[in-house]
Order: structure tokens, then sequence, then C-alpha cells
């Protein structure tokens, strides 16, 4: 059998980290529904707002200045590649879900560039989810979402919104972008529910 100098093929995959139907890579694959934005710091924000009392917002520095987690968690997106092992820093959800109070049990993500997606509220609390600045102990780049991006590692990729602004919170589920293209509304690779009706 002949092989190419420098060919390893697919890393050997722990099945019990990997959900069904999805490979192992190395590669941090760029996938987006459109033009990568570039915000400036001095013009972001995270706002929550929706069924709230009153809205709260968090300015760059405000963002900065929250204690940052660093983790490691494995991602798996929709397009069936798994990257296991990825170093991330960022504030967790509780942080900022702590500050508001709501009779909602969904949420909108919103971003730069009108991405949305739809998350239930109990998969943003709890130490599940966060909003993350720094990826492999480097700032985010854009490309994959910086300067800051939603990261909520249990659920396919497509749900850590890039470009994250805010969220909105709603006493009623509503699709998002790709779930109103007939993704899944949830999303949870172990079920492999890629598309409406899986």
């Amino acid at each position: 059998m002949a092989v190419t100098r420098g060919f390893l093929g697919r890393p050997p995959a722990d099945s019990s980290r990997v959900p069904p139907g999805q490979y192992v890579t190395r590669d941090f694959p760029v996938l987006s529904a459109g033009p990568t934005p570039h915000t400036r710091l001095d013009a972001w924000n995270f706002t929550i707002r929706g069924s709230v009392d009153n809205p709260v917002s968090w300015s760059w520095a405000e963002f900065q200045a929250l204690p940052h987690e660093r983790f490691t968690v494995d991602i798996h997106c929709v397009t069936k590649w798994t990257k296991l092992d990825m170093a991330w820093a960022g504030v967790p959800l509780d942080t900022f879900l702590d500050a508001v109070s709501t009779p909602a049990a969904h949420a909108m993500a919103f971003s730069d560039g009108g991405y949305t997606t739809n998350v239930p509220l109990a998969d943003l609390r709890g130490g599940k989810a966060w909003i993350v600045d720094e990826y492999d102990g480097q700032p985010l780049d854009p490309e994959h979402g910086g300067p800051a991006r939603l990261l909520v590692p249990h659920l396919y990729f497509w749900k850590s919104a890039k470009w994250i602004r805010g969220l909105d919170l709603l006493t009623d589920d509503q699709p998002g972008f790709w779930e109103m293209y007939g993704y899944h509304t949830y999303g949870d690779p172990w079920k492999e529910q890629r598309y409406y009706g899986d």
C-alpha cells in the first residue's frame, strides 16, 4: 500500500467524545452566513433586552473587567466536523443573566451582520455557555467571531453565534436565521438534530 509522505489521515477519535455522524479535524474551519463584520471595540457592547425589567449593557471595557474563565471543550459543527480540546477564555453567561430579572424561557442571540439563533435560556445558564473573546491563548480572530462570540459547546456550533452583541429574552420560542431555513430548532449533536424533523 502506498502512503503519501506527510499524510496522516484523520486523527483517531474517542467515540465517547464524538457524536454520531461526526469526524475529527485538526483544523478550525470557517463557515459564515455572510461577510465578516469588523466592529471597533469602542463601539462594541453586549446587551440583554426583551422580557426584562430593565435592559442592561456592558461596554467592551466593562466586559474585559469581568472575571474570565479559561476552559477546554469539544466543538461539534452541523457540517459534521468535530474539533477536540479547544481552549477558550470568556465570561460565563450566568454573570450577565444574573443582572436581569425575567419571566423568559428562551433567548434569541443577535449579532453584528444580522445573524440570530434561538437557544433555551436553560441551556445558557448553569455554567453551560460563555461569551468568549480568546481562543488558544490569543484574542479571537474576526473570522472566528471576534471580538466576541457566544459559545454553547453542548449544541451544534451554529448556536454559538459569532460577533455576538446581545440576547433578546423571549417568553415564546422563535426561530433564528438558520432555523428559518430548516435547521433544527434545538441542535443536539448527540441526537443528530441537524434539520427540522430530525
